[in-house]
């Protein structure tokens, strides 16, 4: 008989063997069942020979008594026989079965020790692990705690820095750059090239190293390409929205109130994002600003809620705000607000001119009064419907002029207490009973009126202590420069580029002359440095916002804009001026 296998649950072997057993006795039961059987067979048999041989009942009887004892001792036999077969086979398999219970109690025994003993190390091994990991833990939080000071002290450091940084501009008088970088497009394939061409000209090479860094990677066939960096005020990667570029333009807007002229201007090639960056989002066919995507709003109707905003904290009375919208196209301005006879709103000629004081003006230019936000966006949407655009292989709504919109914002101060006079309720209380002026009849009508610079958009009452100051926000939108090879055009578009590029190159010798502080600088070389003659020449906080493409395909042109950001950080104006001259009021 075999044993059972090690590792098997005993109770299970142990009722298999009497499984076994029972069927074994079972059928010996059912062989004595049939023999029994015989037994009445043979008793009928009897009877059947008793009555046919017609015997003697005492040979009968003595016959039968004989096979009865016989019969009993066959059976008496047969069953002594199978009982100690039966108790003899039991004996052995109970014997068998204790033996190997025996050995299954000692090998299970020996298993729960060797499983005790593994889960005893493994407890002891965690608990190692445990306290390096609380060590490791503490080393981690004095790291992060060392981490966070530095960190701390790097942007306090990186403030201070910038502070300062910004305070030299402004002892210096030099130019704040922004670069921005916009996002690969759709139309940056090269369509009509191999695919190796395509992917070569879709391929990134501009990048934002950090927030004051650009690399741009060149290369050139058999060389190795080299990275070459840019250094600028703020540089934004191509994922930065328009809140961060325009958190870094407002601080510049409250210089309007305090005085100072500000002017903010985007520079870059065609399809650079120049027009996105400065209004924002335009769907095709409509010029309109999406208020509604108001995250998307770009710098101008920014800038505007953003001056309306500070304007609101001041007493009622004490500023307005004009605005005009011109374009110079093709070397020649146009004033985009000007109306016919029948109200209509039309694009007019007009001319720059250089005033005794030496500033820049445009004679019978329209200035439209607004008193909110809402009303400057609807005048500029209007000015922007007579912009000209045309497509190009470049861009499909590209820009052939720029666009220059400016806020004048007129302060109504007392003699000498300029930048002082709202810090308190009694000085504005004082200033609304020496002082009450009037909006003419037409802008009480219609909330605007159009009339020359020359001219004061407001009645005030005559007093020798009243003063008006001017100051400027100029937003200007420049046409993009342009490769005609890549643009692809001809005729009239071909002529608009040559203004274009001949304008931005005299922009660049202007800034040039400035830098080098040449006694004469070339404003009147072009319509476009002339209009900007007093911003670009030191009389505003001048911002240049660089736009760029970051693919291979404009290279070129980005290392161009890049090289001019360059040239106009280096450009030392002279410390800007705070405007506290005083503009004779009219009397009624």
């Amino acid at each position: 008989m075999m044993r059972p296998r090690r590792g098997l649950d005993p109770s299970s072997v142990w009722a298999q063997r009497l499984r076994q057993l029972e069927q074994r006795l079972r059928a010996k039961e059912e062989r004595i069942v049939v023999l029994e059987t015989e037994n009445a067979i043979l008793h009928l048999k009897l009877a059947e020979y008793q009555g046919l041989a017609g015997r003697s009942t005492n040979e009968v009887l003595q016959l039968y008594a004989a096979h009865g004892q016989q019969m009993k001792f066959q059976r008496s036999s047969v069953v002594t026989q199978l009982h100690g077969a039966i108790k003899k086979r039991l004996k052995q398999d109970l014997k068998s079965l204790h033996s190997f219970a025996v050995e299954l109690s000692k090998d299970f025994q020996r298993q729960s020790k060797t499983c005790l003993y593994q889960v005893l190390a493994a407890v002891q091994r965690i608990q190692l692990q445990h306290e390096a990991m609380q060590m490791f833990q503490i080393k981690a939080f004095d790291l992060e705690q060392s981490l966070q000071e530095v960190t701390e002290r790097y942007e306090k450091e990186k403030q201070k820095r910038k502070a300062l940084h910004n305070s030299l501009i402004e002892l210096r008088g030099n130019i704040r750059v922004h670069c921005r970088i916009r996002p690969l497009l759709p139309f940056d394939d090269a369509a009509g090239h191999s695919q190796d061409r395509q992917r070569i000209f879709s391929e990134k090479v501009a990048y934002a190293a950090d927030d004051e860094t650009i690399l741009v990677k060149c290369s050139r066939p058999g060389h190795a390409s080299v990275n070459k960096a840019f250094q600028f005020e703020r540089v934004y990667n191509d994922l930065e929205s328009q809140d961060a570029v325009f958190a870094d333009v407002a601080p510049l807007l409250t210089s309007l109130l305090d005085g100072y002229n500000v002017c903010i201007m985007a520079y870059g090639q065609t399809g650079s994002g120049k027009t996105y960056t400065m209004l924002g989002p335009q769907l095709e066919g409509n010029l309109a600003f999406a208020i509604e995507e108001e995250s998307e709003l770009g710098i101008i109707p920014r800038a505007t809620q953003e001056v309306f905003r500070l304007i609101s904290e001041k007493p009622p009375g004490s500023y307005w705000v004009e605005v005009s919208v011109v374009e110079v196209y093709n070397n020649e301005i146009f004033d985009l607000l000007a109306k016919d006879s029948c109200g209509k709103v039309f694009g007019v000629k007009r001319d720059v001119v250089t005033t005794r004081e030496g500033k820049s003006d445009v004679p019978s230019l329209t200035h439209e009064t607004v008193e909110n936000a809402s009303e400057f966006l609807h005048l500029v949407n209007k000015g922007l419907q007579l912009r000209v655009t045309h497509p190009t292989l470049v861009h499909a709504h590209s820009s052939r002029s720029h666009l220059v919109v400016t806020l004048t914002i007129t302060t109504v101060v007392f003699g000498d207490n300029f930048g002082t006079l709202w810090e308190d309720e009694q000085t504005s209380q004082r200033l609304n009973k020496e002082a009450s002026f009037t909006f003419p009849q037409k802008m009480r009508d219609n909330k605007s009126t159009s009339s020359s610079r020359a001219s004061s958009p407001v009645q005030l009452e005559a007093t020798e202590k009243m003063k008006q100051v001017k100051t400027r926000l100029q937003l200007v939108d420049l046409a993009g420069s342009e490769c005609v090879g890549m643009s692809g055009v001809t005729g009239a578009a071909l002529r608009e580029t040559s203004f274009i590029n001949r304008s931005l190159s005299a922009l660049a010798d202007v800034l040039g002359a400035i830098a080098e502080q040449r006694a004469h600088v070339p404003y009147r070389n072009s319509k476009l440095t002339h209009l900007l003659q007093d911003s670009v020449g030191g009389d505003a906080k001048l911002l240049v916002m660089l736009c760029i493409s970051p693919g291979q395909k404009y290279l070129t042109e980005s290392m161009q804009s890049l090289g001019f950001g360059t040239r106009a950080r280096q450009v030392q104006r002279g410390q800007v001026k705070k405007k506290n001259f005083s503009v004779p009021s009219k009397g009624k």
